[in-house]
């Protein structure tokens, strides 16, 4: 397995991280992706390659793209990690960072592929993985441009996967359920900042407390059940094109597909802490 490469992006803590460990650990070269590039040290001291990377920016991907394939002739695995969760209510967040929520999940997810695929179509063979969410399947309050991006990401990764497979080239869709990493706090902190006050605030103050709970942290999985399941994705010889793992993500898909849209809505709406 020494000679295969493989790109990890969002690897300076949680999913990311846990990735490019699991997959050095299999025996790939791995690049560990992130804006934060003084967060890798720890991943280049155990022999995981640092790469400075702004998936937002053209140039940033383009460069590192042209790094791997300088360095290592391939790139057999691209796992598009990174994002984060912009919460607020619809209404309320700016069209800047409503954008900038699409061109991190969305557009920057795409944009490595569109780079990485010349190179996997001329070797006949590659793996993407795109980490979606269980919030790729259903829907919360005042999540709702965080939703979209990875409502977007599934279409576009069940698109892509048809386009590719003459190639040899597989697309799987990981979707996490409650995982233990800064992702929670982070969208809670945007959602207080964006809507925590206004006619919105109750709606805010609830979600936000459900996100950053204790309760919340205690049901979440490990990042590792997350590595696990890429690298099934990556090393099995027909992937599934799905996989919902962690805390509350095969329950709760499996609800959405069989409550009525206003039966699953007093559902999220309890589960939240929103009175309705």
């Amino acid at each position: 397995m020494t000679d295969k490469t493989a790109l990890v992006t969002g690897a300076s803590s949680g999913i990311g991280e846990a990735t490019a460990r699991k997959l050095h650990a299999l025996g790939y070269t791995v690049y560990g992706a992130a804006r934060r590039s003084g967060r890798l040290e720890q991943l280049a001291h155990d022999g995981i390659r640092p790469l400075a990377m702004d998936v937002a920016d053209e140039q940033s991907t383009q460069a590192g793209i042209d790094r791997i394939i300088a360095e290592t002739g391939r790139i057999d695995v691209l796992v598009n990690n990174a994002g984060y969760g912009s919460y607020g209510a619809i209404e309320d967040v700016p069209q800047d960072e409503a954008r900038r929520q699409f061109d991190v999940n969305v557009f920057g997810a795409l944009r490595l592929a569109q780079l990485a695929l010349p190179h996997m179509r001329a070797q006949r063979s590659g793996r993407i993985i795109n980490i979606s969410s269980m919030g790729g399947r259903l829907h919360t309050p005042l999540g709702g441009w965080y939703h979209g991006t990875k409502f977007a990401l599934e279409a576009l990764s069940d698109c892509l996967r048809l386009e590719v497979a003459p190639f040899g080239i597989d697309v799987v869709v990981i979707e996490p359920g409650g995982i233990a990493t800064e992702w929670g706090s982070i969208a809670a902190d945007h959602l207080k900042t964006t809507s925590g006050s206004g006619p919105y605030a109750d709606q805010a103050d609830a979600v936000a407390s459900s996100l950053g709970s204790e309760a919340t942290a205690r049901r979440s999985s490990p990042p590792s059940v997350i590595a696990d399941a890429i690298a099934r994705a990556v090393t099995a010889r027909r992937p599934r094109t799905r996989y919902a793992v962690g805390f509350g993500a095969k329950p709760l898909i499996r609800l959405r597909g069989i409550l009525p849209d206003r039966a699953f809505d007093t559902v999220i709406k309890r589960a939240t802490g929103i009175r309705t």
